[in-house]
């Protein structure tokens, strides 16, 4: 007795599909999704620039849900931002790294 290929159902459907021979002459037909209007990628573009952003680099990271709760809390009792306390996080380590302070560009 000779033991199956696999023991996995998404592998026993692709060895069973394998061994089917499709007729040449049929055609695959594959769909892909109808692009959206020009206007509405023009609208979602214009939604999502900011010229503020102009020159700069998004840095991230993930963290516990507990952190991103912190921060926000923490930026709530500052009336501040999240972007203003990561600054401010960052200009702390470079200093403490001897790296300067982060130069800002904004007033």
């Amino acid at each position: 007795m000779t033991k199956p290929k696999s023991t996995n159902a998404l592998q026993a459907v692709l060895d069973r599909q394998a061994r089917e021979e499709v007729p040449a002459s049929s055609p695959i037909f594959v769909a892909t999704p109808p692009s959206p209007p020009r206007q509405a990628r023009d609208s979602e573009r214009s939604r999502s620039y900011r010229p503020v952003r102009d020159g700069k680099r998004f840095i991230g990271g993930h963290f516990d849900p507990k952190v991103a709760k912190q921060l926000k809390l923490l930026a709530a009792e500052e009336e501040s931002t999240l972007q203003q306390l990561m600054e401010e996080a960052l200009d702390l380590l470079f200093l403490k790294k001897g790296k300067g302070r982060i130069v800002r560009s904004d007033p």
